[in-house]
């Protein structure tokens, strides 16, 4: 069998055999659509708002729009239906506007829902790839499922400070003792439940050297070996400010085995592409690297993916 762009046979092989042991499929049933999510319980959710204690809300959302970027290669839309322009001199008016993005990518911050990724032609729980279709959209694995909210206690490993740096190069790889030691260095526990955010730099990157696209100039990010830390140590959401899996510098088409890993086999969403200097500016002032998590994606009917700008409250 010839392997698919970007993906190696010991690739496939790792992903295979991580399949047999870290697969989370029919762990809350086999009709559940929450997956690692059942871990954020009503006392974990109680417990975690304890940890909002100076009231601080720090947006985790990146900015949408403006002038067109590298790393953005679907801009939203942005249409005018009424403006200022014509306002009456006395009396009311108004302005309005239609918008349309993809939340999917590298420039907005999303969730991932299961219906997004496939392995071996299937989703999450085991549910067929071809339940998701140009007609229908999503029939099961749908961001709609998560639209209670998703509340609890967030972490923050900041990996490039923990190894003296500012940021990680792209193409750079993450690894369990990355994970280890960054925790570590920061004094944090990481818990059955976490919704855990990992920095890379990016953005501090970005600032310095400009902002990069990352299927052609490459990304930091997890390795595929990361997927057994993240089952042994249940995390229910796994946010970064990157597509969270490593892409080498002019390597696309990239293969994605930790969104094939965490989606499909853990059950796990990913949230892509947050906004994590201030956050990481607001947890290092107070040497706290543990908050209040709130993410409230749209209702949005058989979707693969919502926008989203998550909130951290310390």
């Amino acid at each position: 069998m010839t392997p698919p762009p970007g993906w190696t046979t010991s690739l496939l092989a790792e992903l295979d055999g991580y399949a047999a042991t870290i697969r989370n499929w029919g762990r809350w049933g086999a009709d559940d659509q929450l997956g690692t999510l059942n871990l954020l319980t009503p006392r974990r959710r109680a417990d975690a708002a304890g940890l909002a204690r100076a009231g601080i809300c720090v947006g985790l959302g990146r900015r949408i729009g403006g002038l067109p970027q590298p790393d953005d290669r679907m801009p939203p839309l942005q249409h005018m239906l009424a403006t200022g322009e014509a306002a009456a001199a006395r009396g009311g008016s108004h302005a309005s506007d239609w918008l349309g993005m993809a939340p999917h990518g590298s420039a907005v911050t999303h969730v991932d829902a299961f219906a997004h990724q496939f392995f071996d032609a299937v989703m999450y729980n085991g549910r067929p790839a071809a339940l998701v279709t140009t007609r229908t959209g999503a029939a099961a694995g749908s961001v709609e499922a998560f639209a209670d909210g998703i509340v609890g206690r967030g972490i923050l490993l900041d990996l490039p400070t923990a190894q003296g740096r500012p940021w990680l190069e792209p193409g750079e790889g993450m690894h369990p003792a990355d994970l280890d030691a960054a925790a570590a260095a920061q004094r944090t526990e990481v818990r059955p439940g976490d919704i855990l955010f990992v920095r890379v730099g990016r953005d501090a990157r970005a600032e310095r050297h400009g902002r990069l696209d990352p299927i052609t100039g490459g990304s930091a990010g997890l390795a595929a070996d990361c997927l057994p830390w993240l089952r042994r140590h249940d995390i229910a959401l796994l946010g970064s400010d990157v597509q969270t899996d490593q892409m080498t510098p002019g390597g696309a088409p990239h293969p994605m085995p930790v969104h094939a890993g965490a989606l499909v086999l853990l059950g796990l969403p990913l949230l892509d592409n947050a906004w994590l200097e201030d956050l990481t500016a607001a947890c290092a002032v107070r040497n706290r690297w543990e908050f209040l998590a709130v993410i409230c994606p749209l209702r949005l009917r058989r979707a693969t993916g919502s926008a989203v700008n998550p909130v951290a409250v310390l």
